[in-house]
Order: structure tokens, then C-alpha cells, then sequence
């Protein structure tokens, strides 16, 4: 088996947890995308913190807790195949809830640290009109000087990128660099830094999730 056909196999046979509405009766969807050590599990336990009638919430799994081995900002073939196969796991469950009558407009994307990471750059790199976007202490992915480029449009999709000003693991330089990036690509982007926050979620954060959230369930 090559290295790119492990990578497939790394996150294509992990279980995605649902919590929430069951699809066919959910009017909107949140996917929900753990960061590097953490599990599905953990990351689904906000939607306790997120409740809100109508909505379905997948989260999937990373084999082994991470979605790609080195450091979000490390060059992009070092985190191949196992970026690219977590970039398709997203995909499939975008379809999914395609299938299941949910449009992407109805579909916000949610990831913390590698998981806000990971979502982001798949936002820029499908860049479609989604329901919503929350990257919450994280950053597009790959080294200085790469550039985001599309032929498609966000289209307004309202983005959260937020992130203590001090993160140990995300410079606040690449926090910023990505909110204008998106921009470029027609995101609706708010940019938040929080002093001294650390590596975590606050209830600011949390709030404007909620408020995004409202939004899709008056659509």
C-alpha cells in the first residue's frame, strides 16, 4: 500500500458522531472538527454549549487524534496524504448532508485549533457559499509566503476566525493574514484576538457562534 493510499485509509474508516436532529428532520447542520490530540467526542460536547432546536451535528474522527503530523504552518507535502484525506473527509460529509436536503447554506463549519485549521483551508480551497464559518484558534494552512488562490467565490459567507493574541501555536500574524485572504475570496469576515486568552474557547466566542446559528434558523 503506498503512503498516499495509507492517508486514505487514516481518516476514510473513522466514525463520525452525530448528536442533535437526525438529518431528515434537521434544518440546518453544524460540523464539528477537533483539533490535534483531541477526539470527536470531545469537540461534539459544545453542542451541549451550542443547543439550538433544528439543528444536526456530525463530528468525525482523526485516526490517532490528528488530522496531519507537523505543525499547520510546516510545508504542505510534509503533511501529505494525510491533509488531503482529511480535507476529503470534510467533503463527504458536506455531501452527505447535501444528500440529506441540507444545503451548504444551511451548513456551518465549525473546528477548533488543527481542526479550525483544517477547516478553514478547506473553505478557501471550495470556496462556495456556506450557512458559516468558525475557526477558532487557527489559521489557513501552509508556510510563509503561500498563496490562497480561487476561481470560485465565498460569496458572503459570514467567518469567524478567532484566537488569543499570544497562542502559543497560532501567530497572530497568520490569524490576521487569513481573515484577509478570506476576505479576498468574499467572506464576511470578523477577525477577534483575545489578550492573554491562551489556547482555549471563551464565551465571546461562543456567543457569536450562537448569534450565526440564529441566523441560519430564521433562513
Amino acid at each position: 500500500m503506498s503512503r498516499r493510499d495509507q492517508g486514505w485509509e487514516l481518516h476514510g474508516r473513522q466514525p463520525v458522531l452525530a448528536a442533535g436532529q437526525p438529518l431528515d428532520r434537521a434544518r440546518a447542520a453544524m460540523l464539528m472538527i477537533h483539533g490535534r490530540g483531541g477526539t470527536a467526542q470531545d469537540i461534539l460536547g459544545l453542542a451541549d454549549e451550542l443547543s439550538h432546536p433544528g439543528f444536526a451535528y456530525l463530528a468525525p474522527q482523526a485516526t490517532g487524534g490528528s488530522w496531519y503530523p507537523f505543525g499547520f504552518m510546516a510545508p504542505i507535502e510534509d503533511n501529505e496524504p494525510y491533509l488531503s484525506s482529511a480535507l476529503e473527509t470534510i467533503a463527504a460529509l458536506v455531501q452527505q448532508l447535501e444528500q440529506a436536503g441540507i444545503g451548504l447554506k444551511k451548513t456551518l463549519l465549525l473546528g477548533f485549533s488543527q481542526g479550525a485549521c483544517l477547516t478553514l483551508e478547506f473553505v478557501a480551497r471550495n470556496a462556495r457559499r456556506y450557512g458559516g464559518v468558525a475557526g477558532l484558534s487557527g489559521g489557513l494552512i501552509g508556510p510563509e509566503g503561500t498563496s490562497w488562490n480561487s476561481n470560485k467565490s465565498l460569496a458572503g459567507t459570514p467567518i469567524l476566525l478567532a484566537c488569543s493574541d499570544r497562542d502559543a501555536h497560532i501567530p497572530q500574524e497568520r490569524v490576521l493574514e487569513s481573515a484577509d485572504v478570506l476576505r479576498r475570496l468574499g467572506g464576511d469576515v470578523t477577525a477577534r484576538l483575545y489578550p492573554g486568552l491562551g489556547h482555549t474557547i471563551n464565551e465571546d466566542e461562543l456567543r457569536r457562534v450562537r448569534a450565526m446559528m440564529d441566523d441560519l434558523a430564521v433562513r
